[in-house]
């Protein structure tokens, strides 16, 4: 693996790290219940272009959507990598399986899905304001984190939220995010989302019709446990206080 320069997030290749058992890295999937074996895929949108529910997962040109192995490498590639390996535990967690507290699970609602309230405890003044159309029952991720991801496939709209927790009136959470699925327009400067770097979660998972198809054509997201105070486009946003440069920042392109 080296980090590419270049405005993207991270593509990673599951086997060479697995196999060579380097890097402290969490990978995440999406969890939804698998869909019929006679479906068919969409076809609204190229194919270069990941696509849910008709909707693209990004514009084809995207961040989300380039292949960076061909990018120069970083002159401090080396050293990020260092960095990552600097832990007891030197490999690739694959945060995904049967067991629920694993992978961040999402849904997809119609363009007439209700509208709630959403009260921000924390990062309200980094957010998105509300109402947005997230059912009662929407899948709250295990752990800590709680994210909840909502696809709007009747206006192409992602809602994330983090921390969340249902209310009689709408939902809690400490931040929330809204995303045009067909636009690249990043977030406010400096401001955070439902993911510390200002990014989206919903296109760096794995999803189950990816794996059903056999090729995954976007950028991965996983975590690290050291980062610089500091980001590079497409993230808005920095999550450490560390100014070490041998550190990565959000967010360097991986391959």
């Amino acid at each position: 693996m080296k980090f590419r320069i270049g405005s993207i997030i991270v593509v990673i290749l599951f086997l060479m790290m697995a196999s060579s058992g380097k890097g402290v890295l969490w990978a995440f999937m999406a969890t939804q219940d698998a869909p019929p074996p006679t479906q068919k895929p969409p076809t609204k949108v190229p194919i270069t272009s990941p696509v849910i529910a008709g909707c693209p997962v990004f514009p084809a040109d995207n961040a989300w959507n380039q292949n960076v192995s061909k990018l120069p490498v970083d002159p401090n590639s080396a050293k990020y990598i260092a960095s990552i390996n600097d832990s007891d535990n030197k490999f690739l967690h694959a945060d995904f399986g049967s067991d629920p507290d694993y992978g961040i699970p999402y849904v997809v609602v119609p363009g007439s899905q209700a509208k709630v309230p959403i009260n921000f405890t924390d990062y309200g003044d980094e957010s998105d304001p509300g109402p947005y159309p997230i059912p009662d029952n929407a899948p709250v991720e295990g752990g800590g984190d709680q994210h909840v991801l909502v696809v709007d496939k009747g206006n192409c709209i992602l809602y994330e939220l983090y921390n969340a927790e249902k209310t009689k009136q709408g939902w809690d959470a400490a931040s929330g995010a809204v995303f045009d699925l067909r636009s690249n327009k990043l977030r406010t400067e400096g401001w955070t989302s439902a993911d510390a770097a200002g990014l989206p979660i919903f296109p760096g998972l794995v999803r189950y019709d990816e794996v059903r198809a056999g090729q995954i054509n976007h950028a991965l997201r996983f975590t690290v446990e050291k980062t610089q105070h500091g980001y590079i486009h497409p993230a808005t946003h920095f999550a450490s206080d560390e100014d070490d440069p041998t550190y990565r920042r959000w967010d360097y392109a991986c391959a």
